[in-house]
C-alpha cells in the first residue's frame, strides 16, 4: 500500500467506535501496549492512519485519552497503543484484559513525513516513552527499504528498566543499513550500552546534513537540545521534524487545551516541522 491509500478517509471525529481487546503486552511495570479491533466490519475497512497519528482512547463510563498508533499502517485492522498508567482513567484500561471493550475516536492529527523523506536519510532521535509516536514510521520506512538511505535509531531512557520495545531494537538493529543506539541516564548490571543523556550519542553518529531527515520526540527541552546540536552540525530546521505532547481533550481542535502559541497540537501536530514551532518548543508556561 502507498502512503496516498495510507491517508485516512473522512471519519465523524464525534462518534466513537467499539473495539475489542486482542491482545495485551505488559511493557514495563506502569506501561501496556493494547491490540484492539474495531468491532464494525465496515469501520474497520475504512479506517486508515498515517505513521504519528493518534486515536482518543475511550473507556466507557469513564473518559478518554489521547494515545498515539504505533502498529503498522499496512495493517489497520489491527491498531496497537502503547499506554503510561498515569491517571484515572489510564488507571482503568490498564486494568482491562482481552475481550474487553475499548471506544475508538480517530485517527486524528498529521503524521510523520515520509514521502517528503523519501531518498534521505533517516536520523531518529527519541527519549523515554517517546519512542512510541515513532515505532510506525521505523516499521513503515523498513517495509519500503529500498526508498530510504541510511537509518540511525537514538534512543535514551532513564533507566534501564524503562527500556521498551527490547524485541523491536533488536530487530531493528538485524536491519541493513541501519544503526541503534542505546543509551540509560543511570548504569545497570545488565546495562551494556552508552551511559548519558541520548544528545551524547551524536558524536557517534556520521551523517550529511543535506541529506538527513530528523524525526525526534520525546521530553521537550530534550528536543530544544538535540536541535541546537544538530543545528551546529549543519541540519536546518526545515529538514527536522517532532511529535509534540499536550492535553488533547477532543482531537479537533475544539476545546483549546491543546493551544501550543498559534497552533493547537491535536490538528497542527502532533508531527510539526521545527522551523515552524521552534519559538515555543521547551518553553515553560506555553
Amino acid at each position: 500500500m502507498n502512503m496516498e491509500s495510507a491517508i485516512s478517509p473522512p471519519m465523524n471525529p464525534f462518534v466513537i467506535h467499539p473495539a475489542v481487546i486482542k491482545e495485551k503486552r505488559q511493557e514495563a511495570p506502569e506501561i501496556v501496549t493494547f491490540r484492539l479491533q474495531l468491532e464494525d466490519p465496515a469501520i474497520r475497512k475504512q479506517f486508515r492512519f498515517e505513521p504519528g497519528q493518534f486515536n482518543m482512547v475511550y473507556a466507557f463510563g469513564v473518559g478518554e485519552v489521547a494515545i498515539s498508533i504505533v502498529s503498522d499502517p499496512d495493517h489497520p485492522r489491527e491498531l496497537d497503543h502503547t499506554i503510561r498508567i498515569v491517571g484515572r482513567t489510564t488507571d482503568v484500561i490498564g486494568r482491562m484484559q482481552p475481550g474487553d471493550r475499548l471506544g475508538i475516536r480517530g485517527p486524528f492529527g498529521k503524521g510523520w513525513p515520509m514521502e517528503e523523506a523519501k531518498g534521505s536519510d533517516i536520523l531518529i532521535v527519541t527519549g523515554g516513552l517517546g519512542c512510541a509516536p515513532v515505532v510506525g514510521a521505523i516499521e513503515y520506512i523498513f517495509r519500503r527499504r529500498e526508498n530510504y538511505g541510511m537509518m540511525n535509531i537514538l534512543h535514551g531512557v532513564k533507566a534501564p528498566h524503562d527500556l521498551l520495545y527490547r524485541e523491536r531494537f533488536d530487530a531493528w538493529r538485524a536491519h541493513p543499513r541501519t544503526h541503534v543506539w542505546l543509551t540509560s541516564d543511570e548504569p545497570g548490571k545488565t546495562w551494556h550500552y552508552h551511559v548519558g543523556v541520548v544528545t551524547e550519542l551524536f558524536d557517534r553518529v556520521q551523517f550529511d546534513p543535506n541529506h538527513t531527515f530528523v524525526m525526534m520526540c520525546g521530553p521537550e527541552i530534550m528536543m530544544r537540545v538535540a536541535s541546537h546540536l544538530l543545528s551546529q552540525r549543519g541540519l536546518t530546521p526545515d529538514r527536522m521534524y517532532v511529535s509534540l505532547e499536550r492535553h488533547m481533550a477532543c482531537g479537533i481542535g475544539l476545546c483549546g487545551h491543546c493551544q501550543l502559541g498559534p497552533y493547537f497540537i491535536c490538528k497542527d501536530g502532533p508531527v510539526m516541522r521545527l522551523d515552524r514551532i521552534l519559538p515555543w518548543l521547551g518553553k515553560s508556561g506555553i
